[in-house]
């Protein structure tokens, strides 16, 4: 089964915790705090495998969780970093945040990666908090949590050329002639129901990939048909052979036919319109094919698109054609998919953008009438807290005054004794 699009769940490891430790040695007076720190969580990197071709792994396992730094241990040693966790995917894969839509990375070389989603620091021991004030801290940090997100993958597949045009124009079969690729070819509309991918190689012995879409009809655009989800694969092509059925049997108009799966992929994508395009005159050994084919050149009434008859079946006209893609595909550079060279040193020029500041918390009121106070940052400094030592509370209760979460409280109306959360942890309201 050939499966291109997924999502799936991604959780970067948590920081390994710190620790509460203190010098006990003999002949060492007033030895000190000797707690040790975290270590990092581990990164869930995505990296390219050639050997893969589709994101049909993902359907069985969709979520993908790293493994935790180790914690911090006394005599001030540091906890070990987690190892990353690496994740196999396809060249081609293209990997969005599910909830913002933003592109995280676009992977297309052999052994590319891109870290999906980072692991937490590790939480510092009470070494890192001992002062003049204060030289033997009780006082720890847990380990940061680690970004956890949903993300979609698309794979959009590495071809120089894609075939596009109506169900049963002769796509596959054109294919399976001129490479060793082995399409579904039968006497019925969507035969191909996934791409199929053939290297072709010409007589000067230059070579190129090239690849058999399924067939687009009117409205592929907005989701009619198979060929929409197909459309992303020719995202990548560097140039596109529109192949047409001139004998006319399936009782459509060839010039029709042209216009309508020009208009699809315009719709679809402006930027597939840069893309050189040749037209494909097949099924030039039937009937009906050359007169059809000079009405097409009449309505068309352009010297500057090229038109190739051929015959998919009997060979004829198919060395000038493979010559004439051989030629584009060398002169056609690669067409980036996203902006991502769009920076201050290329471009020389700097886009200030608008980004709306979210605040670090929120309060909100149940119906029994307590306050929940909720954000990352503050959550954060909640899951990093070690609720277990008295020091570790005083100093979450400074860290939230100092973020004027008290003062918002009063604010709301809070008094002494009302019930305040954050996450799972209860606690009352002392003005």
């Amino acid at each position: 089964m050939f499966v291109d699009q997924v999502k799936i769940y991604v959780k970067g490891g948590d920081g390994g915790n710190g620790m509460v430790a203190f010098r006990r040695e003999k002949y060492v007076p007033k030895g000190g705090p000797a707690g040790g720190d975290g270590g990092k969580g581990a990164d869930v990197i995505f990296q390219v495998d050639e050997g893969l071709r589709t994101l049909m792994d993902f359907r069985y396992k969709r979520h993908f969780k790293a493994s935790r730094g180790e914690h911090g241990m006394s005599k001030s040693m540091h906890g070990k970093n987690a190892e990353p966790l690496v994740v196999k995917v396809p060249p081609g894969t293209v990997v969005l945040d599910d909830d913002t839509k933003e592109v995280l990375a676009d992977l297309t070389i052999h052994e590319q990666s891109a870290a999906i989603a980072k692991g937490g620091r590790g939480g510092r021991g009470n070494i890192r908090f001992a002062t003049p004030a204060n030289p033997a801290p009780e006082i720890a940090e847990n380990g940061e949590p680690g970004q956890e997100r949903y993300v979609t993958m698309e794979l959009k597949v590495l071809a120089d050329v894609g075939l596009v045009g109506f169900p049963s124009v002769g796509k596959s079969t054109l294919l399976s002639t001129v490479s060793a690729a082995k399409p579904k070819i039968a006497e019925y509309h969507f035969t191909t129901i996934v791409p199929n991918l053939g290297v072709v190689e010409t007589e000067d012995s230059r070579s190129f990939v090239m690849a058999d879409l399924p067939g687009l009809i009117e409205g592929a655009h907005q989701g009619v048909g198979l060929g929409h989800q197909f459309l992303r694969h020719i995202e990548r092509t560097k140039v596109i052979v529109h192949v047409i059925d001139m004998s006319g049997m399936e009782g459509r108009d060839p010039y029709d036919d042209y216009q309508i799966i020009n208009e699809e992929l315009r719709e679809y994508n402006l930027r597939l319109t840069e893309r050189p395009q040749i037209i494909v005159a097949n099924k030039m050994d039937m009937p009906d094919a050359e007169e059809n084919l000079q009405q097409f050149k009449e309505k068309l009434n352009s010297d500057d698109v090229k038109i190739f008859p051929v015959s998919a079946v009997t060979r004829q006209g198919l060395r000038d054609l493979l010559f004439e893609i051989a030629d584009l595909v060398e002169k056609t550079s690669e067409f980036l998919l996203y902006d991502e060279n769009d920076d201050q040193e290329e471009s020389q020029s700097v886009l200030y953008k608008h980004i709306k500041e979210t605040p670090n918390f929120q309060i909100s009121r149940e119906s029994d009438g307590s306050f929940v106070v909720y954000g990352n940052h503050v959550e954060k400094l909640f899951k990093m807290t070690d609720f277990s030592r008295d020091e570790s509370v005083r100093r979450f209760s400074r860290q939230l005054r100092g973020m004027g979460i008290d003062d918002a409280l009063r604010q709301q109306g809070a008094k002494d004794g009302d019930l305040v959360k954050i996450l799972e942890f209860e606690f009352e309201f002392i003005d």
